[in-house]
């Protein structure tokens, strides 16, 4: 089995779960043209939108991210391509924090919010496998 693209994850778990891209548009509050890139990997949904994701999809934030692969055939280098995104998603969610509190521009609750996401992409990139293939 080959490593699946993050839109053949939605579109394999979508359909497990007897949805048609409309109705998971529809829950997701985009449209169903939306859904049809990511299935296709043309585009990507929202960061902030992936944990909603992961629920609609009954997976957890992890293993959407990561997709599913054999063992035997998982692209080396994977777990640190992972990793990586996830260090960049947090120092992106710093730096947005700084840059709008700066310009007053962002409330506190917002900015702990956008804080607490990029700890948690941190944390999640701490347990994420090195290496693997």
């Amino acid at each position: 089995m080959k490593k699946q693209t993050f839109g053949s994850m939605i579109a394999t778990l979508r359909k497990e779960q007897g949805m048609t891209q409309l109705e998971l548009a529809e829950k997701m509050g985009v449209t169903d043209k939306a859904v049809s890139k990511w299935e296709r990997d043309l585009s990507f949904p929202d960061v902030s939108s992936i944990p909603k994701l992961a629920e609609i999809l009954h997976v957890s934030v992890d293993e959407l991210m990561q997709g599913k692969a054999d063992a035997k055939e998982t692209a080396a280098g994977k777990g640190e391509l992972v990793s990586l995104a996830l260090k960049g998603i947090a120092l992106a969610m710093g730096i947005a924090v700084v840059v709008l509190s700066f310009l007053e521009a962002v409330e506190t609750r917002e900015a702990i919010g956008m804080l607490g996401l990029g700890l948690a992409c941190l944390a999640i990139s701490q347990f994420s496998p090195k290496g693997e293939g």
